[in-house]
């Protein structure tokens, strides 16, 4: 076993002098050479409210590093607040996983406890450390506390769309909405239904890159902490061990995520997060695979939007330990995971305790398909649809369809009492996709017309290039591949045309003959290409949705990234030794 660290601090000379002085002014033990040191990677902030109590949390990590005889340093990167991040937190993963990963890369570590919570976070500290390759362990931060307004325990996301459709369409007073807000978010964590931040701290434990466990816990509770500290522990193990990510991001390990995914009817983003983490170790992940998984997999869990319940039950109830259990026939046993264990071992003793919450596979809780992949001539390379939260007498539906030109034109005319719309009509919105918005938003579940609402509709079917919520619910269509902004098919789409939603075989196709279809004209972008900074990159770069809206190059790491030993630097090379 060789320590990475060993090349800035093993040295006895002036490169090795200047390198334990630094780290001991902050306070580090002196005698660090030859133990393993474990980076805290927080994503900390205030602005993130998912994250702001990983400060706290890092100090049990702390705990269980200098336990097992390592060296913890902790050090921020940025972090990604989907609530207060405009346009898009999503516009921000790659530079958040660029981050991750030079940060890991330019300093000695030897392993690294990714620490995030809020949706992209997650996602962008794997993506820079699987590109890194350096030993990495992910503590999620888990969910908020429940909030209690009317007599019901409030979902975060979940229940806001419903109460806002109330009140648009004047069955909630603006005061009573008002009362909502000081109930929404009672404490720090993530949403606590099935969200996208809930459903990447699930598959963080599928794919075998977190304690087992480790997801569903409270944010608040005490064992969040005691979580914090046995993963602690862990990092210095896998350091030990050199147990790199590449060893445990296999294609099985995937599928064990795609499976768990649709058991518990999650975030449709996760789709595009997973796709990207492959990409990262050169693992084709196509959308065909995620067909293939959905069409044999039930969903396992009651949880909302696609449920009941909340996060809480869920892990009364034995949390994601007893779905994977639950789901064992369907799983690649034999995939290791961050204890050194393979998953069958890790899920042995677990089971469902609560049926109401956790079926299984003779009795799941609902239908294979929760996530369902679309092709057509509307979505060449794909789309998908969250078929667990849309309703059920829409999944096969013809309607002419009425374009929305960005999110601004939609809010506008949404509200419009004499828009020419009807429960029949198919929603669409483009240009915000990747390139398009930029930075693909989850505008994608458009509010139902207000004339509609008063009507008392309460689902259409919407398509668009963008994304949507993991709380959110609806007949929508996502993440139309390629985008409108590039020359998709939906530029070419003109108000009226017959759209066609056939969910059952896997279909989205404008009722157009095609030649005249490919015929017509794309309209001229009105918005200007960006000519500096990030966005600027961002928007050369980014591949389209059905390849994980990661850059360009950073798909595909090597195997031996460069960093793997001290680079050159302060005095590097001076003096072989004393």
């Amino acid at each position: 076993m060789s320590l990475r660290s060993e090349a800035w601090f093993g040295g006895q000379n002036v490169s090795g002098l200047i390198h334990r002085a630094s780290l001991r002014a902050g306070g580090a033990p002196d005698n660090v050479e030859g133990r393993p040191v474990v980076g805290l990677c927080s994503s900390y902030s205030e602005l993130v409210h998912c994250n702001v109590h990983l400060r706290l949390l890092a100090e049990s990590v702390r705990r269980g590093v200098l336990e097992a005889g390592g060296v913890p340093v902790e050090f921020p990167t940025i972090s990604l607040s989907e609530n207060l991040m405009k346009p898009t937190t999503m516009m921000y993963r790659n530079l958040m996983a660029m981050d991750v990963e030079e940060m890991i890369r330019s300093h000695p570590l030897d392993s690294v406890v990714l620490m995030g919570g809020c949706d992209k976070t997650i996602p962008a500290q794997l993506m820079g450390a699987i590109s890194v390759g350096v030993p990495a362990i992910v503590l999620p931060g888990g969910p908020s506390a429940p909030a209690r307004f009317r007599g019901r325990d409030l979902g975060v996301g979940t229940d806001l769309w419903r109460y806002t459709d109330d009140v648009r369409a004047g069955r909630m007073s603006m005061e009573e909405y008002r009362e909502l807000e000081g109930h929404m978010i009672p404490t720090h964590g993530h949403c606590n239904e099935m969200g996208t931040a809930s459903t990447m701290a699930a598959l963080t434990e599928a794919l075998g890159f977190s304690l087992i466990g480790s997801s569903m816990v409270s944010a608040v509770s005490n064992v969040r902490a005691a979580i914090a500290e046995a993963t602690g522990r862990r990092a210095v193990g896998i350091a030990l061990e050199e147990l790199s990510p590449r060893r445990i991001l296999s294609l099985e390990a995937l599928e064990n995520a795609i499976t768990l995914l649709n058991a518990i009817g999650g975030s449709t983003n996760a789709i595009i997060h997973l796709i990207a983490l492959a990409g990262r170790s050169g693992i084709e992940l196509p959308l065909e695979k995620f067909a293939e998984i959905s069409s044999r997999t039930p969903r396992m869990t009651n949880v909302r939007p696609s449920g009941e319940y909340l996060t809480g039950e869920l892990a009364e109830a034995g949390g994601i330990p007893a779905v994977l259990a639950e789901l064992s026939g369907l799983l690649n046993l034999d995939a290791v995971t961050v204890s050194g264990r393979t998953l069958g071992a890790e899920i042995a003793d677990a089971g469902s305790r609560d049926r109401r919450v956790i079926g299984t596979l003779r009795e799941p809780i609902g239908p294979p398909g929760a996530l369902t992949v679309l092709k057509g001539s509307l979505a060449p390379r794909g789309a998908v649809l969250k078929r667990s939260a849309a309703s059920d007498g829409l999944l096969h539906h013809r309607g002419r369809a009425l374009i929305f030109e960005g999110i601004e034109d939609a809010l506008h005319r949404l509200e419009d009492p004499m828009l020419d719309v009807d429960r029949d009509s198919v929603l669409v919105l483009r240009g915000v996709g990747p390139v398009g918005a930029p930075g693909m938003p989850e505008w994608g579940m458009l509010p139902i017309p207000t004339k509609l609402l008063e009507q008392g509709v309460t689902d259409m079917v919407r398509v668009s290039d963008a994304r949507m919520s993991g709380t959110a619910f609806g007949t929508v269509v996502l993440h139309v591949a390629p985008e409108a902004a590039v020359g998709g098919p939906l530029a070419r789409l003109r108000d009226g045309d017959s759209i066609t939603l056939d969910v059952a075989n896997g279909r989205l196709d404008v009722d157009v003959d095609p030649a005249e279809f490919e015929a017509r004209p794309l309209p001229e972008s009105s918005k200007p290409a960006a000519t500096r900074g990030y966005r600027s990159l961002y928007e050369q770069h980014v591949l389209q949705a059905d390849q994980g809206c990661d850059f360009d190059f950073l798909r595909n790491a090597p195997d031996d990234p460069y960093g793997s030993t001290m680079p050159t630097g302060l005095f590097s090379g001076w003096f072989s030794g004393w």
